[in-house]
């Protein structure tokens, strides 16, 4: 036993730590509170006990069994389909504990997070049930301690068998939809079950339905009161005034007279409260003026800063300090500004933040891994960050992420749509199911609402869609029982206790008309009506590069088109005969029906395809060109709604958001991701660093006309000019550079600063034709260049007259590759293989005859290590 003094506020505080059975326990004397994390070394088996291991906690049964060796990685090959047999099987965790029976008045068993359907038991009695992955319980243990050792069970019944009983048991109509689609090879009855939905197979992803105890488990033990939570959620009065809501979430054993007294230090705020502590939990509301004119305030990313202070709360009682706790704050305020606009029929859907309006810059976010415990998120936050996003949308078919994920978007200035778990699926109403959401939706709301970076609640993702366009083919007769439950469940329940915060918006799904979906009864007529709310699109037959083909919306939450990984991220899953564009492997990893095909298609109507000898190099030049075709059809897209920002066209416009899907992979394989699994960056993300700059040039053609955009996110005017430099395929000198006046481009606009019919401006330059040449241009001021330089194709790269196989070499010192090249080279791409890391710049456009490209490490590398990796690809390369 090693014990230490310290003095904390004038009291002396003892801390003990005692190691028992891999468990430990803290007594802190001046709170006379007792916490026992069980977390650590527990025993896991099957329902038969044919198989006994040790199981990590936090952890789940697959991650279990692949570190004690009984399977292999389960993302290697097939393993998704040879596995199923863990989730139709039961599976019970094991622990033995001490402590002295005399411990405290009160003591409580506290789960975070059950994945998901348990019967818990200690010293063989029955202690309490679980059957949500995203509620936290607690159960009162203390007449059922013993002195010496004390054994805790936890059965969880498979996830899959489960769901399908309680499909059986749901027999008055059909909850579909009944199971995935046979691509995914997943399971059926998600809907029927509150874990993650994307763990019975998406489109994108395997089935692993997972069983586990995902977050932490512990002993909380006190004789007077335990605090469980603090919540903190600023509003701005008027003056300068702010008032900050503190709620508390306290658990006392007795009725107790005391005071709290909340104080941000660096505000020169503080105030005292008396109040009476009733038996059991209880919730406490407090209000702290901050009256200052120097608060700093929290910024998105590229807007300012994103500054915190400390909260700190004390609670007392007969002058004794009992509890005393710290938190982080933030100052900002949100909103959802849905109006009339002038000359448009519809309503604006944008977000001002701070009172000023933003626009949304990002992706959407799914479970980075399918086995929770070994999620790692900060390098993909960071990431995106990298990449100029200042937004993300965490999506309704995976889970409410840990604390870490939004500690870090707070710190980030990465502003989180944050959807509730549902998707894609009609969900039962029965009052259990009900009441189990409404737990869920409460816990998470308290846990979450702190965090400034959460800027919206969204009830589900896509269903809205799904009833107003039959996804499900429900009976005419049927329907309104439909719209009947999904009025219940997301509007009179999920919509209720959400509007309790008041400090950011909630809508009720995505895609959504939002307030006229609200006068239509919450399920429009058209949910995808670009005249109001958010939209998704996808398009994978229609022409990419034609911006025309998009829907000039308000809010683009969802757009994308999928391409391969590189083979550095699927080698390690994968073996010979799999590394072919039409093997077993690569028609079992494409989860998206007619997915592979739908790339090759798409690639094909700008770009040869792959066609060399070598089946190795052909199949990851097949790799390459489906990132190329990604990259260049997202950027048209994204372009074309941050261009549309400003400009209202047969009532269309004024787009104030563009969240491509999707940012990151649960597993290697196809998919819309700009980020392969493992951190590495697709050449989508490289593009997204350019079409998420704050200040951009953007081309588009229309009529025969070429139109330069300046796009500005900043919040100064800016006076700028478009400088448009015309190259031939076959020369590095530009055949000619031409310049448009400077004109303003004022804050937060897209303006049109060159107009030219490329007929003209093709004639002016010696004897360029559309096949022969090719535009960049940037902007400038009067000083220097402002945004990065961009690129415009004036025919098909298949069809450009001179484009050939440029000579490329490489000169490397340190981290840092400098390129030489002869001839133009489109789509230069740098590849060091698994070394994790990224480039400064990848998958350009070559114009020159020198570029010098950094390389940013993410482990310790030598300068042998990376130039034996290096590889170099250019379009040209690849037939």
């Amino acid at each position: 036993l090693n014990h230490k003094t310290i003095s904390v506020m004038g009291f002396s505080l003892f801390e003990f730590k005692l190691k028992s059975l891999e468990h430990s326990y803290t007594l802190q004397s001046n709170t006379d509170h007792l916490s026992m994390s069980l977390n650590g070394k527990w025993r896991l088996s099957n329902s038969n006990a044919s198989l006994s291991l040790p199981a990590q906690v936090p952890g789940c049964v697959h991650s279990a069994l692949q570190q004690q060796g009984y399977v292999p990685d389960p993302y290697f090959r097939f393993n998704d389909v040879s596995y199923r047999w863990i989730a139709f099987d039961n599976w019970t965790y094991t622990t033995t504990f001490t402590v002295s029976p005399e411990i405290k008045q009160k003591v409580l068993l506290m789960f975070d997070g059950v994945d998901t359907v348990g019967s818990i038991s200690l010293n063989g009695i029955a202690v309490g049930k679980t059957d949500n992955m995203f509620c936290r319980y607690d159960f009162s243990v203390r007449d059922l301690l013993k002195d010496g050792d004390n054994v805790l069970q936890v059965v969880l019944l498979s996830p899959v068998l489960y769901a399908s009983e309680r499909r059986k048991a749901h027999s008055s109509y059909r909850i579909p939809p009944e199971c995935p689609p046979d691509v995914q090879k997943g399971e059926c009855h998600v809907n029927f079950i509150r874990k993650e939905q994307s763990s019975f197979s998406w489109d994108w992803g395997p089935s692993f339905p997972t069983m586990g105890l995902w977050k932490g488990v512990q002993l909380e033990a006190f004789d007077v009161l335990q605090l469980i939570q603090v919540s903190s959620v600023p509003f701005y009065s008027t003056c300068s005034q702010w008032r900050m809501q503190v709620e508390l979430h306290i658990d006392a054993v007795q009725t107790a007279h005391g005071q709290i007294t909340l104080s941000i230090p660096e505000l020169d705020s503080e105030q005292t409260f008396q109040m009476q502590f009733l038996p059991g939990k209880t919730k406490s509301n407090f209000t702290l003026f901050i009256n200052t004119v120097q608060l700093k305030l929290w910024w998105p990313n590229g807007y300012g800063e994103q500054p915190f202070y400390r909260l700190t709360v004390r609670g007392f009682q007969d002058g004794f300090l009992i509890f005393n706790t710290q938190s982080k704050v933030y100052f900002r305020t949100v909103e959802l500004i849905q109006e009339p606009i002038v000359g448009s029929p519809g309503l604006s859907f944008y977000f001002r933040i701070n009172g000023k309006p933003v626009f949304l810059k990002g992706s959407n976010w799914i479970p980075a891994h399918s086995f929770q415990d070994q999620v790692t998120s900060d390098n993909l936050l960071q990431s995106a960050v990298d990449a100029n996003m200042n937004a993300l949308r965490v999506w309704g078919g995976g889970v409410y992420e840990q604390d870490l994920f939004y500690d870090i978007c707070d710190e980030l200035g990465i502003m989180v749509w944050q959807d509730f778990m549902f998707a894609c699926a009609t969900y039962p109403t029965e009052a259990d199911f009900i009441q189990t959401v409404r737990e869920e939706v409460v816990q998470q709301v308290q846990r979450l609402k702190s965090h400034p970076s959460i800027i919206i609640w969204s009830g589900n993702n896509e269903n809205e869609a799904a009833l107003a366009t039959d996804w499900f083919n429900i009976p005419a007769s049927q329907r309104l029982t439909y719209i009947k439950d999904y009025v219940m469940l997301y509007v009179n329940n999920i919509k209720k206790i959400v509007q309790e915060d008041q400090s950011r918006p909630f809508l009720v799904s995505s895609p959504t008309n939002g307030a006229e979906s609200e006068q239509e009864g919450w399920v429009a007529e058209n949910p995808y009506d670009p005249h109001y709310g958010d939209v998704h699109f996808y398009s994978y037959i229609l022409d990419c590069w034609d911006w025309r083909t998009f829907p000039r919306t308000r809010f683009a939450s969802e757009y994308g088109f999928q391409s391969w990984p590189s083979f550095s991220t699927l080698q390690p899953v994968s073996v010979k005969e799999d590394w072919s564009y039409d093997s077993n492997f690569t028609s079992h990893r494409q989860h998206h029906e007619d997915g592979n095909q739908q790339m090759i298609q798409q690639a094909a109507l700008h770009f040869h395809l792959p066609n060399a000898t070598d089946p190795l190099k052909r199949f990851t030049d097949t790799l390459y060109i489906t990132q190329v075709m990604q990259a260049q059809c997202v950027k048209t897209q994204t372009e074309f709604y941050r261009r549309s920002r400003s400009e209202i066209i047969e009532g269309k416009g004024h787009t104030m958001g563009a969240l491509y899907w999707q940012l990151n992979d649960i597993w290697q394989a196809p998919s819309w991701s700009s980020i392969e699994f493992g951190g590495k960056w697709k050449m989508l993300h490289y593009f997204a660093r350019s079409f998420f700059a704050a200040v951009l040039p953007v081309a588009f053609e229309e009529d025969d006309t070429l139109f330069i955009y300046a796009i500005s996110d900043l919040s100064r005017d800016l006076k700028l000019r478009a400088v448009v430099s015309v190259f031939s395929w076959t020369d590095l000198n530009p055949v000619c550079t031409l310049s448009s006046d400077m004109l303003l481009v004022p804050e937060g606009s897209a303006v049109a600063i060159f107009k030219q019919p490329v007929a003209t401006l093709l004639a002016g330059c010696g004897n360029c034709t559309r096949l022969t040449c090719l535009l960049t241009f940037h902007l400038e001021d009067n000083s220097s260049q402002q945004g990065p330089t961009n690129h415009h194709f004036l025919c098909s790269p298949k069809d450009a007259q001179g484009l050939h196989r440029p000579n490329i070499t490489e000169n490397k010192i340190g981290f840092t590759v400098t390129l030489h090249s002869d001839s133009v080279a489109p789509f230069v791409w740098l590849d060091v293989g698994n070394i994790p890391g990224r480039f400064s710049s990848n998958g350009f456009l070559m114009v020159s005859r020198n570029r010098t490209v950094g390389f940013n490490v993410w482990r310790p590398t030598s300068v042998a290590e990376l130039t034996a990796s290096l590889t170099v690809t250019s379009l040209r390369d690849i037939y």
